[in-house]
């Protein structure tokens, strides 16, 4: 079979499984745990802060932060941990929700964390790029009140400049910024709750000192996990609310950055999302609007083991937000992907089998590869020639791993095929070639398939770092 045949038969396989490449989207981020998704557009890119759950445990055992960038809303590129408990010298535990901000070249990530004080605080950390590194800003936390409320941070810079900063679990919180982003001025407000405003309050705290829960004739009430933005003109306040036997995800509206607010109804509730917690985030981003938010659906997750997902929706013609489903497809591509040029391994719409590590000298990368797993990439344009070569770099402390290259699924037509030697270490890399026998035009979605040969199942076959497809 000619190449010519070859190619057009691909283009036709592509074609049948089109649909059936869509159907697996939601956890957007399967390498490792990712809760609390905090998007932020910036230049044409989107980036969200999650935090990183350690699953195994009875609580949010949580000690750092994480990014991931796309600019197509389907393939999303680690850019490893540029934060820990570790960056704070007055942290000691709980790294919990983040979000960041952009300003004036600068990037602003709020955090929260168990101080050694032994409560929680608000700390911010700098940086002049959105992937970092970044720095403790003040070497001290902004927000400390002694306050165990202090958590959950969310910013935003209005029209006029004035940046404020919600926050608060039980209580909600809110002080305005000054303009250097690591100080504010003015007294911290508690932002008054009422039924109208968020659809039911807290019962008093019960003779043992514990919260009480939502009364019979409440349908909601504000919990934790504030998302706080603007859009046509209204200002928006969406939250962690209650619901049967999990978090809701909720929102109230007002005309004003500081209220008063009005309560508008549940945007995600009841849904099998296997966590009790929910916490998203919501933007804009080439003309649709999306809904960040967190499951436990991954393998092995859970209330303590969440992952980023992503749905599209439209607003109401009066600015409402409908109810919004929770789904396994997930979002649809909005943009492609460039195969001639460099692409680290670690930009993923799907992944199985194989984890993320990261290395001074490396930055991130492809780790814990293992025989039966892959790596999908979507929306790959190949353009109208076909390429001739491909290329990875790849470490390996043993043989025995290959790297196959297929297209539109993982049984599809083969275009490269890579049998990995030793390269002197997990960490020695060395640029790998194979040809590409089958002539591959437009658009495809690539699968890069892990396979041993003659070794056990279990064992790690050799670490990835990026790809490149050339003419």
């Amino acid at each position: 079979m000619d190449l010519k045949t070859k190619s057009i038969l691909l283009s036709c396989f592509g074609v049948l499984l089109f649909s059936t490449s869509l159907l697996a989207q939601n956890p957007v981020i399967q390498t490792h745990y990712s809760p609390d998704p905090a998007p932020l557009v910036h230049n044409g890119t989107v980036y969200v802060y999650t935090g990183d759950d350690i699953p195994g445990y009875d609580f949010y055992y949580m000690t750092k932060w994480r990014v991931h960038s796309s600019n197509d809303m389907v393939n999303w590129t680690d850019h490893g941990s540029p934060i820990a408990l570790e960056s704070f010298s007055w942290a000691r535990d709980r790294a919990w929700a983040a979000q960041c901000i952009a300003r004036n070249g600068k990037f602003y990530w709020y955090i929260c964390a168990q101080t050694t004080a032994n409560n929680m605080a608000i700390g911010v950390a700098v940086s002049d790029k959105p992937t970092g590194p970044f720095r403790d800003a003040l070497n001290k936390p902004l927000i400390t009140t002694g306050n165990w409320s202090n958590i959950d941070p969310t910013v935003y810079i209005d029209d006029d400049g004035q940046a404020y900063l919600y926050w608060g679990n039980g209580s909600l919180y809110y002080v305005k910024l000054n303009t250097d982003m690591i100080s504010y001025s003015g007294e911290i407000m508690q932002v008054p709750q009422t039924a109208e405003s968020f659809g039911g309050v807290r019962r008093a705290r019960n003779a043992n000192g514990q919260n009480g829960s939502e009364t019979a004739q409440n349908k909601d009430m504000y919990v934790e996990g504030p998302w706080f933005y603007k859009h046509a003109g209204k200002y928006y306040l969406m939250y962690a609310g209650m619901g049967k036997g999990g978090e809701t995800l909720s929102y109230t509206m007002s005309d004003k950055a500081t209220g008063p607010w009005k309560y508008q109804g549940r945007i995600m509730a009841d849904q099998p999302a296997n966590s009790f917690t929910n916490h998203g985030g919501i933007i804009d981003f080439k003309g649709k609007s999306y809904l960040f938010y967190h499951t436990g659906l991954l393998p092995g997750g859970g209330s303590y083991g969440r992952s980023t997902a992503i749905e599209e929706f439209k607003y109401n013609p009066d600015g409402t937000i409908p109810v919004v489903k929770m789904t396994k497809a997930g979002v649809g591509p909005v943009g492609l992907l460039n195969p001639y040029k460099r692409t680290e391994a670690e930009t993923i719409a799907w992944a199985e089998k194989c984890s993320i590590d990261e290395n001074k000298a490396t930055g991130v990368y492809v780790s814990k590869i293992r025989t039966g797993g892959y790596i999908k990439v979507r929306s790959v344009d190949f353009g109208s020639n076909s390429p001739r070569n491909f290329s990875a770099n790849i470490a390996a402390g043993l043989d025995g791993g290959i790297l196959e290259v297929r297209a539109d699924s993982l049984t599809g037509i083969k275009l490269a095929n890579i049998s990995v030697p030793r390269t002197g270490g997990w960490t020695m890399w060395k640029q790998l070639s194979s040809a590409v026998d089958t002539a591959v035009t437009g658009v495809h979605d690539i699968y890069f398939v892990f396979k041993g040969q003659n070794i056990t199942a279990g064992r790690e076959l050799y670490n990835f770092d990026y790809w490149k497809f050339e003419h």
